[in-house]
This record gives C-alpha cells, structure tokens and sequence, in this order.
C-alpha cells in the first residue's frame, strides 16, 4: 500500500469516514513489518484492536436484584420524602415569621406617625398657652 493512500485514509478515519474494507487495509499496513516511521504511533492502536478481537468473557452475570436493595431503595425515597417535606416547611415558617415581622413593624410605624401627629397639636397647644401667660396684662 502507497504511504499517500495509507495517510489519506488515516485522515479519513481520524474523521470517522472509513468503511469497514478501509479499516481492515489500515490494520493489515499498521500489523505488518513495514511501517513508515512518522506513522509508528497508529501501530499499537491497529495492533491492541486485532489483539483484543478474540477475547471473551466466561463468568456468569446474575441480573437478579437483591431483596436489600429494595428496601434501602425504598427506605432512602421515604427519607427524601421527609427531609423535602421538613425543609420546604423551614422555609415556609421562616417567610411567614418575615412577613409578621413586616406586617408588625408597619403597625408599629403607623402607630408611631399618629403618636407623632397628637404631640404635634400638643405642642402647639402648649405654646398657644405659654404665650397667653407671658403676654403683659394691659391696665385700663
């Protein structure tokens, strides 16, 4: 195989553009003695693929779930459940004490304004009668 092809179609199948009877011409160029020498890095992965191909496995794989992990399974939804449930009420006490405190001080405020207001007359009225005395009594 000519190094120009062999680097065209290493191009192609970096680029996942090969088809299968490209792949095997690469793996025939990359497993045989005569490989260019800037091309050395493509031998182990064309060699590790023809290597492994034949390769099984003999152990058995039970699929069957065990009884436990149900019950941890079920055990852990519940306990999310509570802990969800328990954090969203948190949360709904904390805004709802927020919102009386708000709702609180605003009274407060109110109360305050009209206090304000009343001691306001007072004082008016207190210096209406404070210029009464002090005013000089005329004689007739």
């Amino acid at each position: 195989m000519e190094l120009t092809s062999v680097e065209k179609l290493l191009i192609k199948y970096n680029n996942g553009n090969t088809s299968l009877q490209e792949e095997s011409d690469l793996r025939d160029y990359f497993t045989s003695e005569f490989v260019a020498p800037h091309l050395q890095e493509y031998v182990s992965v064309f060699t590790y693929f023809t290597a492994v191909k034949n390769d099984t496995y003999n152990k058995d794989i039970l699929l069957k779930p065990k009884k436990f992990n149900n019950i941890r399974r079920k055990f852990m939804s519940v306990a999310a459940s509570i802990v969800l449930l328990l954090s969203a009420t948190f949360v709904a006490k904390q805004e709802y004490d927020r919102f009386q405190a708000h709702k609180k001080l605003a009274q407060i405020t109110k109360g305050l304004k009209l206090l304000s207001n009343q001691l306001k007359k007072g004082e008016v009225a207190l210096a209406n009668v404070y210029s009464y005395k002090t005013t000089p009594k005329l004689k007739n």
